[in-house]
């Protein structure tokens, strides 16, 4: 009798055939080696063969070699093929990650709007949803911080028709700002928030090349501080136009300032 040992070839060594898939962007797949877990960003041809490019969620990039069996889709073993010049058209984007409306003219704006507690706040949400926000007629304001909002609220006079959603820096427990926020109570209002100190933090530290945003001592200026511990000029007015403009897409911000944006933006204009 013959002894047979165990077949320990790895399910994406083996030879049987594997469905070809082409390497659209934003396609999700895991490397089946490595275990990378990334989006397709883009495929090259070089002298080796061709390589995709994926990005993990904390933003990082790797690059592969588009070997036969090399990737699992949906858990399943694919090889990636680069796609066809010819192949379907992909709809474009805004940079919220929307598909984006082709010639959409802006609508009329919105009896409801969006505060938010300062300039930097509001700049970045037009950055990144300022084509959602002119197809849906929602206008963004903002407030130079929220110690009024109860009051603010009133005068807004909000309603089904004029609802009003509130976005609010550093929304913890135990702090002025949810202290604050408690106080409003009007069902037509939705006040929710990111635990950052400032907006800034909202930006992912990879996208602006730094390591991680620094802590800064109780007490001082937290922008102010942030230069100083980057050795960044002391002018937060250009540090804060070299962080907007390495803000591309919604890839850029961490997810619990997306989410929050994204609530405002469905309970300002959907159906009460």
């Amino acid at each position: 009798m013959r002894s047979y040992q165990p077949d320990l070839t790895p399910p994406w060594k083996k030879s049987t055939p594997a469905p070809e898939v082409p390497a659209e962007p934003d396609l999700v797949v895991e490397e089946a080696v490595s275990g990378f877990c990334g989006a397709v960003i883009r495929c090259e041809k070089t002298a080796q063969g061709p390589t995709v490019t994926l990005e993990d969620r904390f933003g990082k990039h790797r690059v592969f070699p588009m070997e036969p069996r090399g990737f699992l889709l949906e858990g399943k073993v694919v090889t990636l093929v680069r796609p066809s010049a010819g192949g379907p058209v992909r709809p474009a984007r805004t940079a919220s990650g929307s598909v984006a409306v082709p010639g959409a003219r802006a609508r009329v704006a919105r009896a409801g709007r969006i505060y938010v507690e300062g300039r930097h706040d509001a700049e970045l949400v037009e950055r990144v949803w300022g084509d959602d926000l002119r197809i849906e007629g929602v206008v963004v304001e903002y407030l130079e911080g929220i110690d009024d909002l109860p009051a603010i609220v009133r005068e807004f006079a909000p309603g089904p028709d004029a609802r009003l959603g509130v976005l609010v820096d550093h929304l913890v427990p135990g702090s002025k700002e949810s202290r604050i926020a408690a106080q409003v109570t009007d069902a037509d209002v939705l006040v929710v928030g990111h635990p950052y100190i400032d907006v800034w933090e909202a930006v992912k530290p990879s996208s602006v090349g730094i390591p991680g945003w620094p802590a800064v001592p109780r007490g001082q200026d937290w922008k102010t501080g942030v230069c100083r511990a980057l050795g960044w000029p002391e002018n937060t007015g250009a540090a804060w136009q070299h962080i907007l403009s390495r803000v591309g897409s919604y890839k850029d911000l961490e997810p619990q300032l997306l989410g929050r944006v994204e609530e405002l933006i469905d309970f300002v204009t959907l159906p009460a």
